[in-house]
């Protein structure tokens, strides 16, 4: 017999019985594919009866035309297990998912399209969505609860309402879903007033809303707006997202207890955002800008019920006694805690600058005048612009269209750092009476991934000038994404000022999850393994980076660290504790 999902007036219906949906948010992307089951059972020993997740389009289509579901992008296989433990899911598929991933899930090359606007109906834009839209639909018709699979609903894109007013476009999305065979119910979700939903709801679609705290109040704009529907909540906030130089948010565990319980005793439906936060692995942090420009930290803990490392916290035990309370017949259990390791010290004693490594990493690109990465088909990472500086003297130079940090080098010395949200990009050159080289090294630290800069999110930057308003011609420019560190050639290990990469290695004889810091590291990036574990900066808060157990090898194992501006201290640490430095309470 055919499985059934329905919404009748307020009850949402699975094969005809009243069901109260109990989700937790947890993300494939950012979690080891090794680790997915453990943290699914974890979910389930909560007393949570579904698992939520997003699809991250950048993720599955890094370069247009080349789709990618296989190995850790396989969400299929993790919707597969969230089945046979018994789980139901929800799965949210875009195109944009805001989830404080690099540009809200979209592609970066999206950005290089002439004449493109994102999320609207921009035919340049549609055209893209349709085809990510169909692989990812066709994927997951199978896995619907209809099909016999766990996917019970899906969502048509995110919080809409609190970005525009194309109807239309949403339209045309939900139009994607029927035209790929999916039968399971369709909903939105946007921020619980009146001015959200107007622009992000769907007529015949189910509403659902996003907060922070006192659901039942919270709960009444969507049953002012929407009478008679189920009352769900679809980001129940229990964390927070971090930034680099800002302490460590804390939400306090008590909040939590209080926002749960009072969802069960009204039977109201709820998705805890996050359940696991897990990692941003490599470069795919996204960033805020309200004020200024604000790129998250690697991490993606956000303070959640589950540790990045999968451990439970007070507030998962908090959560789990609540829905204990009410329903004792629950079957329950403590989640196993996975073991951790210090491996000490790791010694760096190879190195190579950058300069020297720059012939192996990239070809350069002769161009007039510099441009963002984007337009040279580069998504993440680096990207260095180099200029031959002939006239003898002091020069004042700017950089023009920074985004968003440059390490200014003038004969591979360093002359100046410049940064996004410094007033100005000003910089002074002394150059002899034989010239020399000016180096521009500019790091992408992640796209805006919410509101409306993220159009004009192209990193690198697009010219120099000169005080007098003479603008610079003639450069080389070498796009380094950094996905392969193999191709590096080291020699000793020496200091450096500047750029330049370190390694070392250590034995293992048993792989444990670890973390690992950088003691004498300013800003820079670890590879563990060939595996770009992320970013780390002095400033923090964020002072460790997770090491899964399955990036281990048995034997010896490999370091490398792309310093920037040089290092004080040369190792890495292997330390069995993150470390997130102080922390503060949320004012909420």
């Amino acid at each position: 017999m055919r499985n059934t999902i329905e919404i009748q007036g307020e009850q949402i219906l699975a094969n005809g019985k009243s069901v109260q949906i109990l989700s937790g948010a947890m993300h494939y992307f950012r979690v080891h594919p090794d680790y997915w089951r453990d943290r699914v059972v974890k979910l389930k020993q909560c007393g949570l009866n579904t698992l939520e997740t997003y699809l991250a389009w950048n993720f599955h289509e890094p370069r247009e035309g080349r789709f990618d579901f296989s190995g850790a992008k396989d969400f299929a296989r993790y919707i597969e297990i969230a089945q046979e433990e018994g789980l139901m899911v929800i799965v949210r598929p875009g195109p944009y998912i805001c989830s404080e991933w690099d540009l809200g899930g979209l592609p970066a090359w999206l950005l290089a399209k002439p004449g493109l606007r994102l999320r609207c109906l921009n035919q340049s834009f549609l055209d893209a969505v349709d085809r990510y839209m169909e692989r990812a639909l066709a994927l997951l018709k199978p896995l619907q609860f209809t099909a016999g699979g766990p996917v019970i609903a899906m969502q048509i894109e995110n919080e809409y309402g609190s970005y525009g007013n194309d109807q239309a476009y949403l339209l045309h999305l939900k139009e994607c879903f029927v035209k790929a065979g999916i039968d399971v119910p369709l909903f939105t979700s946007d921020g619980a007033g009146a001015h959200y939903l107007a622009g992000g709801a769907l007529p015949g679609v189910l509403a659902t809303v996003n907060f922070r705290n006192h659901p039942e109040r919270n709960l009444a704009a969507l049953d002012k707006f929407r009478p008679g529907t189920p009352k769900f909540v679809m980001e129940l906030w229990d964390g927070g997202a971090h930034h680099w130089g800002k302490m460590y948010p804390e939400h306090p565990v008590a909040g939590v207890r209080e926002d749960v319980a009072e969802i069960l005793d009204h039977k109201f439906h709820m998705n805890l955002y996050m359940f696991h936060g897990g990692t941003n692995f490599g470069f795919m942090n996204g960033a805020n800008y309200f004020d200024r420009y604000m790129p998250m930290l690697s991490t993606y803990d956000v303070d959640a019920p589950l540790s990045e490392e999968g451990d439970p916290t007070p507030k998962y035990h908090a959560i789990q006694e609540e829905i204990q309370k009410r329903a004792p017949t629950a079957v329950l259990a403590a989640p196993a805690i996975l073991e951790k390791r210090a491996y000490g010290k790791i010694p760096l004693t190879a190195s190579v600058t950058l300069a020297d490594a720059l012939p192996r990493l990239a070809d350069p690109i002769q161009t007039a005048a510099p441009e963002t990465m984007e337009r040279y088909g580069q998504a993440y990472g680096f990207i260095l612009y180099r200029t031959r500086l002939a006239e003898p003297g002091g020069h004042q130079l700017e950089l023009e269209g920074l985004q968003d940090r440059a390490i200014i080098m003038f004969d591979n010395r360093v002359v100046h750092v410049a940064y996004r949200n410094d007033p100005s990009w000003n910089f002074a050159v002394s150059v002899p009476e034989t010239g020399g080289t000016l180096d521009i090294l500019v790091e992408n630290m992640g796209r805006v991934n919410f509101g409306d800069k993220m159009e004009k999110e192209l990193k690198g930057v697009t010219g120099v000038r000169s005080s007098s308003g003479q603008h610079l011609f003639g450069w080389e420019v070498y796009p380094l994404p950094l996905d392969n560190t193999d191709k590096l050639v080291f020699g000793p290990e020496r200091p450096v000022d500047g750029p330049a990469f370190h390694r070392g290695t250590f034995v293992v004889d048993k792989a444990c999850d670890t973390f690992l810091k950088v003691p004498g590291g300013v800003k820079g990036v670890v590879f563990l393994n060939g595996v770009n574990l992320g970013r780390y900066w002095q400033i923090g808060p964020q002072k460790t980076l997770y090491v899964p157990a399955p990036l281990l090898r048995r034997g010896e194992n490999s370091v490398v660290v792309f310093e920037l501006e040089g290092l004080g201290e040369f190792c890495v640490e292997s330390v069995a504790r993150r470390d997130f430095g102080p922390r503060a309470l949320m004012q909420i």
